[in-house]
């Protein structure tokens, strides 16, 4: 069982930035993929960003252009630098893993990964 921990996060001014960032407490694999996914209130959990065990990072194109997806595989981290920061990027931010190989499309559906944490509030005021 892998436990993955996020942090960061919080209330910004829209064009400002955030960090948010999660900690696995391990992979036994060395294919783990990880992602984050957000849930805004009434909406349905959507892809933001993830990163294959490669390193390929892959983004929804609404955030392609600011946020940045980085991951320390030596400390298990996974980190979402977020960048001009709008109103509608507001939710809850979830970080996910998979120690199964998973690749390109594959990486931007849920149900894909094993793990989750527990989430973290962005919130970008206007």
């Amino acid at each position: 069982q892998v436990h993955l921990v996020e942090s960061g996060g919080g209330l910004v001014q829209a064009g400002g930035s955030l960090s948010v960032s999660c900690a696995a407490s391990r992979f036994t694999s060395s294919s783990a993929a990880m992602g984050w996914f957000r849930q805004a209130p009434g909406k349905e959990r959507e892809f933001v960003a993830a990163i294959s065990w490669s390193t390929s990072t892959y983004f929804t194109d609404s955030v392609e252009d600011r946020f940045t997806v980085s991951r320390d595989n030596a400390k298990n981290t996974l980190n979402l630098q977020m960048n001009n920061l709008k109103p509608e990027d507001t939710a809850v931010y979830y970080c996910a893993g998979t120690e199964r190989y998973i690749s390109g499309g594959y990486l931007r559906q849920d149900g894909r990964y094993d793990y989750w944490g527990q989430g973290t509030q962005v919130t970008v005021s206007s």
